[in-house]
């Protein structure tokens, strides 16, 4: 039997269950270690960065270069990563970790 085909009748008959088409085998999963060390360093990094732009934006001058206009937007920018970050670890946790792990027991 081809890896990408179901392996017995219960799978297909399920209509929610679209049938494989991939080469991927039936065992394929992704580094879920590696995704959250990822996202971890992503958000220090960003934090760090969130505050560090905040901190030079409010005690630049206003004759400075780069601007408080610029240093602010990028700490924006760096606080928007930081939410992505947040939201990943909080999908990553939520989501996938506890459905795996709860599938592993069963």
């Amino acid at each position: 039997m081809p890896p990408h085909e179901p392996r017995d009748d219960r799978q297909s008959r399920n209509p929610t269950r679209h049938r494989r088409t991939g080469t991927e085998p039936l065992t394929a999963r992704s580094d879920l270690v590696l995704r959250m060390v990822l996202s971890t360093a992503a958000l220090v990094v960003f934090a760090l960065a969130t505050a560090g732009f905040a901190w030079w934006a409010t005690s630049s001058s206003r004759d400075s270069s780069p601007s408080s206009t610029v240093l602010g937007v990028l700490a924006a920018v760096c606080g928007a990563l930081l939410l992505v970050a947040v939201l990943d670890l909080a999908v990553l946790d939520l989501a996938v970790i506890r459905r795996r792990r709860s599938g592993q027991r069963s």
